[in-house]
C-alpha cells in the first residue's frame, strides 16, 4: 500500500496544535476534549475517504444480508458481536425487514468472499441464511460524489 495512504489511515488528519490554532483554543485542550470523546465512545477513530477506483491494492466490498434466530437470553447481539469480530467485516448493523443483520465486508477477490460466507458465516450456529451482493461500482461514499463526468467519446453523436 502507498506509504501516505497507509499514514493517512492509520493517523489524525490534524495535530492537536493545529486544530486548536482553528478552534480558538490551546493544545492542551484540544488534547483534553480528544480524550473526553473517546473515553464516552462518542469518537471511535479516524479515517479518509477513500476513492475506490484509486485505492491502490484492488479489494472486492460485498454486502451481505444475514438472517439468524436470536438467541433466548442475548437475542441478536451475542451473535451480531461474534459475527463483527471477523476481521473481513468492516460494518455490521442489526436492521428492519426481511433480513436481521446487514454486513459490509472486504476481501482480495470474489473468491476470499465466497470461501468467508460458505466456511465461516454461513455455519455458525444461529445463522438461517446469507445473500451476497458485490458493490460494482461506488458513485458516493460518505457523503463525497465519486463519479466523474463522461468524457466527450462516451457521449453519442446527435444527427441533424
Amino acid at each position: 500500500m502507498n506509504p501516505v495512504l497507509k499514514l493517512l489511515l492509520e493517523g489524525e488528519p490534524l495535530s492537536t496544535e493545529q486544530m486548536g490554532e482553528v478552534l480558538g483554543m490551546s493544545e492542551t485542550q484540544v488534547a483534553v476534549e480528544l480524550e473526553n470523546l473517546k473515553e464516552e465512545g462518542i469518537l471511535m477513530g479516524w479515517r479518509p475517504i477513500i476513492n475506490p477506483d484509486f485505492g491502490g491494492d484492488e479489494i472486492v466490498h460485498a454486502v451481505i444480508e444475514v438472517k439468524i434466530s436470536p438467541e433466548r437470553e442475548g437475542g441478536f447481539d451475542r451473535l451480531a458481536e461474534r459475527i463483527s469480530k471477523f476481521d473481513r467485516v468492516e460494518s455490521c448493523y442489526l436492521m428492519s425487514g426481511a433480513y436481521d443483520l446487514l454486513l459490509i465486508i472486504h476481501a482480495e477477490n470474489l473468491k476470499r468472499i465466497a470461501s468467508f460466507v460458505f466456511e465461516k458465516l454461513a455455519t455458525l450456529d444461529g445463522v438461517v441464511s446469507t445473500a451476497t451482493h458485490f458493490m460494482l461500482k461506488a458513485y458516493k461514499e460518505q457523503g463525497y460524489f465519486i463519479a466523474r463526468p463522461a468524457a466527450a467519446e462516451d457521449k453519442p453523436s446527435v444527427s441533424p
